[in-house]
């Protein structure tokens, strides 16, 4: 089993360094494809990536650049089209998340073959969070309430960024959203195919 790795960036020139580091130790003995799509920064983050990814001797890679800023599900859609894993895990570049918390799903997914997808959770979990943004806070928890209504779900966390989904699952579905709907684009389509979502409480900050 393989794993490829999508990470959308857009101006986090202050967190790349620092989120690769810890992305490519949690998972420095595993399988993995990166994959890396810059949506558009303006901050210097093209700069960086162009001129730095080579030098963390990554074994499997991919970089894509987008030269206008296109919207997250654009970039992530971008990236399925080169990956050759498995199993895709998504996961932001801000460090809001913990690759460690991305090794450990792609650790429970792998030792359960009957799992086909798996959601990171922030509101499951005995892990650390720190959380500023309340309107955010609730917008999440009423969307969440609304899908699990509309698609028979009951699921907890319908926005996390982290997310493994199988290969074969995302060949059955089309997306489509080009921003940040789609979480809700990508977890209706899966559920409309009766696929059960599992999920697995990780740290937020």
């Amino acid at each position: 089993m393989s794993l490829s790795v999508i990470v959308p960036v857009y101006n986090e020139i202050n967190y790349l360094e620092i989120f690769i580091k810890r992305l490519l130790s949690s998972f420095e003995k595993e399988n993995v494809q990166y994959i890396f799509v810059n949506d558009g920064s303006t901050d210097g983050s093209q700069e960086w990536l162009s001129n730095n990814l080579h030098t963390f001797k990554l074994k499997n890679y991919k970089y894509i650049n987008l030269d206008q800023n296109k919207g997250k599900g654009f970039a992530l859609r971008e990236g399925l089209k080169l990956v050759s894993g498995d199993y895709i895990l998504f996961i932001d570049s801000d460090m809001e998340y913990d690759p460690k918390d991305g090794f450990e799903m792609y650790q429970i997914i792998q030792n359960n073959p009957r799992m086909r997808v798996l959601f990171g959770s922030r509101y499951i979990t005995g892990k650390i969070q720190h959380r500023e943004y309340f309107i955010n806070d609730i917008i999440v928890r009423i969307n969440t309430i609304l899908f699990n209504f509309l698609f028979g779900q009951s699921i907890t966390d319908l926005h996390c960024g982290t997310k493994i989904i199988e290969k074969e699952v995302l060949k059955e579905i089309d997306l489509s959203i080009n921003d940040f709907g789609f979480e809700i684009d990508i977890s209706s389509k899966i559920a409309k195919k009766n696929i059960k979502i599992f999920e697995y409480g990780i740290s937020y900050i």
